[in-house]
């Protein structure tokens, strides 16, 4: 398997291009090579279910960035170089 390139790293800012959150900015998270995609920070967030344990007794419901995939996102001129 070949390895992938990316033009979009971690700490770019990019403008989501397609979906439900078109138009939003945000700075790259993480990039998920073996998906071909990124996190992006405030796009594309889920309500996740959390069971209780150590870490958080209560449990409840998170609110969780996925990913988008990388396509659908442009690199935004003037960002974090």
């Amino acid at each position: 398997m070949a390895n992938k390139k990316f033009k979009i790293k971690k700490g770019d800012i990019v403008e989501v291009i397609t979906g439900d959150d078109k138009g939003k900015r945000g700075e790259v998270l993480k990039v998920l090579k073996d998906k071909d995609a990124v996190i992006v920070a405030g796009c594309k967030v889920a309500k996740k279910a959390v069971k209780p344990s150590e870490k958080n007794p209560e449990g409840g419901f998170i609110q969780k960035e996925m990913p988008i995939h990388i396509s659908n996102v442009r690199k935004v001129e003037g960002g974090a170089s």
